[in-house]
């Protein structure tokens, strides 16, 4: 009989942590990546006319983090390769998530806590990713790369300025659904754990693009929203000049002002900001400043505009259009692109699929379809394959 109530008990336990790692993943994510529900803009016959004509790129989105397969369309979350091509995304920024902090707000975290180490378990990642923050980019990096290979070309990954020629070519093609590319970034080099040879690591795996720091102060700056908010330390500047004269993007994206001053002052090539909002529609302290913006205008840069609260003070889209129009108005239309951060622990009002709200927003701020062209992904474009190419 002991031994029957000992079996028992084992099966109930083995049952319950058979339903968590089944369940959890997917209700954590129902939880943090959301749709608010709230009525949609009105779309036009020709506002859909011009997206459709339209070729889009998105700077950020978390989507690698979460368990799910990319290529299939998802009943949660706000990304996936079937939404993407119904938005009519030529080019998406996959991000790598590595390491969030325990009651994570926009003023100041520390670096002591993680919420993705539990994440990693529960999702049964390889182990090797949960106690290493580089093993979680190269395991996201992998990710992306599965995805590409089971996709039969319907994804096109981009390293190469030749990659984003090819994916153009490609989308030109008549016949077929249009092919997507993938750009694999990361939101905080506090994978490189302290050794700038695991750039070159992370290189290898794919990343072209690359914020220096997230939600906290790492070894290389100070963030928007850690404790001392310092600028670039001198490890920061190596990484900062190694990234340039590989090829890969410097994002300012969650840097601290001082970070951003410092990295604005020593940048050689087009610095973006991938994912975020304005000081002077949202008064945010993560959202940049006009001396900020016109420090990323100088380099040739783009500032990425956010569809969700915290950068644009709300979820309609007209607001994150009034956020681009303060953008031209101050630098020229040339520096304006998309960040929708679909996926980040976000609440919006649209998924990918409905990009063409973003269209619409445009059309009735006043812009004309040759600027909605350069803010929904040319300018992006031109920014893109520069910055791929070594030094």
């Amino acid at each position: 009989m002991k031994r029957k109530l000992i079996l028992g008990a084992l099966g109930v336990i083995l049952l319950a942590l058979a339903g968590f790692f089944l369940l959890a993943p997917g209700i954590v994510e129902r939880g943090m990546n959301k749709i608010d529900g709230k009525p949609l803009i009105e779309v036009s016959d020709e506002a859909k006319a011009l997206h459709e004509t339209l070729t889009i790129v998105d700077l950020h989105s978390d989507t690698l983090l979460w368990k799910r397969d990319l290529l299939d369309r998802a009943d949660r979350g706000h990304m996936d390769l079937p939404r993407l091509r119904e938005g009519n995304v030529a080019l998406q920024v996959f991000s790598s998530v590595t390491k969030t902090p325990k009651g994570q707000n926009y003023d100041a975290n520390g670096a002591d806590s993680d919420n993705i180490t539990l994440l990693a378990v529960a999702q049964l990642q390889p182990m090797r990713t949960w106690n290493s923050l580089l093993e979680r980019s190269l395991w996201h990096a992998q990710k992306l790369e599965t995805a590409i290979e089971e996709s039969r070309d319907e994804l096109y990954q981009v390293w190469t300025p030749d990659d984003v020629r090819r994916l153009m070519v490609s989308r030109q093609g008549k016949g077929g659904p249009k092919p997507v590319g993938a750009l694999f970034s990361a939101e905080g080099l506090q994978s490189l754990e302290g050794d700038i040879a695991n750039l070159d690591r992370l290189y290898a795996a794919g990343m072209r693009m690359a914020g220096l720091t997230h939600f906290f102060d790492n070894e290389l700056a100070g963030s928007m929203h850690g404790l001392e908010k310092g600028g670039l330390t001198p490890f920061g500047r190596d990484v900062v000049r190694r990234m340039e004269a590989k090829g890969m993007i410097v994002d300012i994206a969650h840097c601290s002002h001082r970070c951003v001053a410092d990295i604005l002052a020593m940048a050689q090539r087009p610095v973006v900001s991938s994912h975020g909002g304005v000081q002077a529609t949202c008064k945010v302290n993560r959202n940049l400043t006009d001396e900020e913006i016109r420090g990323v205008a100088k380099t040739g840069g783009v500032v990425g505009i956010g569809y969700w609260d915290g950068a644009i003070c709300g979820t309609d889209p007209r607001a994150t259009a009034r956020a681009m129009k303060h953008v031209r108005d101050l630098v020229g239309i040339e520096h304006i692109a998309l960040g929708s951060d679909f996926d980040g622990a976000t609440t919006v009002r649209f998924d990918t699929a409905q990009l063409v709200q973003v269209t619409q927003a445009l059309l009735d701020e006043g812009f004309t379809e040759d600027e909605i062209r350069a803010a929904m992904g040319g300018n992006a474009l031109r920014v893109i394959p520069a910055g791929l190419v070594p030094q």
